[in-house]
Order: structure tokens, then sequence, then C-alpha cells
């Protein structure tokens, strides 16, 4: 691929609608610390996580990944990130229960 091609690729993701000049690129890019965080407390006991907390966590990431599919312009890296917490979430509901 030539470098104009590949600048080309890149200036259309640093303009895009969704892309790092915007929150709705960084917003989601912070969001992974929940995910992380959450991957971090598999090392934890069970009884020393709260289930009210992990499921608002898997909850709310599974309404977000949703609202990534349907705002304009489609935002899959929010989708990507909040199906993560909702994943990362219920795994750890599925540990407390």
């Amino acid at each position: 691929m030539s470098s104009v091609a590949t600048q080309s690729l890149f200036s259309r993701f640093l303009n895009s609608p969704a892309g790092p000049k915007t929150i709705h690129f960084w917003a989601p890019t912070m969001k992974w610390g929940l995910v992380i965080a959450g991957l971090g407390d598999l090392q934890k006991p069970a009884d020393q996580l709260s289930l009210s907390q992990n499921l608002s966590l898997g909850v709310t990431g599974l309404i977000w990944t949703r609202y990534g599919f349907v705002i304009i312009p489609k935002n899959y890296m929010v989708a990507a990130v909040n199906f993560s917490v909702f994943l990362t979430g219920m795994a750890q509901v599925g540990r407390i229960i």
C-alpha cells in the first residue's frame, strides 16, 4: 500500500465523525479502564465482589452496546467497549452466584 493511500486512510480516521478529534472516540477509549478493572477483579475471591455493582455494570453495558449501533454516526467503539463491560460484569455475577 502506498504512503498516499495510508495517509488518506489515516486522514479519514482522524477527521471521521467518531474519530479522535471528538468525544465519541475518547469516552469509550477511557471506558476500557472499567474492563481492565473487571478483569483484575477476576483474581479476587467472589465473596469480596459486589453483586449489585457487577449486575448494574452488566446491564448498563448491554444498554450502551445497543446505543452504539443506533446513534448516528454508528460508533462501533462504543458498542465494543460496552459489550466488554457487559461480559466482565456478567462473568463476575456468575462467579458471585
